[in-house]
């Protein structure tokens, strides 16, 4: 029996548990032992270590977040704690891993890699940066979440003839953003893959303004702008009312929407025929429709 342990860690995002579902009934098949690593690498130091002997974990699945817990945990790349990680899985005999999150993840499993475990990567983050793949569990959801609020916030800004300003995550990539904007039919956008100038932007307000423009949305990516100085600087130059909201960590939450629940599982169940088949130190990711692996570097 080949002993694996599993660990969800950083940002949750929804889907995650349909990851961890398509693991656990996978390895029934494969007679694999699955050990859960709660609260990601700081429990992974702390030893929080358990097997998973009840492969029917089915009512996790409708859940967002992860079943396994989250955190954290910049200390990882300190040599001692690393070490004594290390140690904790050779006690539970332990020598593969399959790592679910985004980049600061990624990297994590880096320094495992160094010390002979093997690890196999899957894209839990609601950002969708992760290069190698199209899509990483979690995104749509988030999408999802975005727009409806935009819908929402839309018939405010219809009411009271104002602009909304809305700031939503993405970290330093700016797909939830151009997605939420083409999908909410938002007048303007800004991401940080476009340089960007204010002034341009209160310009174009002003035209619109003349050209009959009642109310808008700007959406824009987290870590840019302070949005409520951004706001207070517009509003000095059009004279019109302006509205912020920051998003936060609502898009993080809910129901996993189909995409997400179909993808989670599939990516699972394909780590752990990966494992089966002796794939080491793999990334895995959709492209095309289809699902794909590639070697960590």
């Amino acid at each position: 029996m080949k002993n694996i342990g599993i660990l969800t860690s950083g940002g949750d995002s929804p889907g995650m548990n349909y990851i961890i579902n398509g693991v656990l009934n996978a390895a029934f098949i494969y007679k694999f032992n699955i050990f859960g690593i709660f609260n990601g690498y700081k429990g992974l130091y702390e030893n929080k270590i358990i097997q998973i002997k009840n492969y029917k974990l089915l009512n996790l699945n409708n859940n967002g977040g992860t079943f396994l817990g989250s955190s954290r945990f910049k200390k990882f790349k300190n040599e001692n704690i690393i070490c004594k990680s290390i140690n904790n899985l050779k006690k539970k005999k332990i020598n593969s891993i399959i790592i679910i999150g985004g980049n600061g993840t990624y990297i994590g499993s880096k320094y495992l890699i160094k010390k002979k475990i093997s690890c196999i990567n899957l894209p839990g983050t609601i950002d969708n940066d992760i290069l190698y793949t199209d899509y990483s569990i979690g995104y749509f959801t988030a999408l999802n979440t975005i727009v409806e609020s935009i819908d929402n916030i839309r018939d405010t800004a219809y009411s009271h003839e104002c602009i909304f300003i809305i700031e939503v995550m993405g970290r330093n990539c700016g797909k939830l953003t151009i997605a939420a904007a083409i999908a909410g039919k938002c007048e303007f956008f800004i991401i940080p893959e476009i340089k960007f100038n204010i002034n341009n932007l209160i310009n174009e307000i002003k035209l619109k303004i003349l050209n009959g423009l009642k109310n808008a949305i700007i959406i824009i990516t987290e870590n840019i702008y302070n949005i409520q100085k951004f706001s207070k600087y517009i509003k000095k130059k059009i004279k019109k009312q302006i509205k912020t909201v920051i998003l936060g960590y609502i898009q993080r939450g809910g129901k996993p929407v189909v995409y997400d629940r179909i993808l989670g599982y599939s990516m699972g169940t394909y780590a752990i025929k990966l494992i089966y088949k002796g794939y080491k130190n793999i990334c895995i990711g959709i492209k095309n429709n289809k699902l794909i692996n590639y070697n960590i570097i």
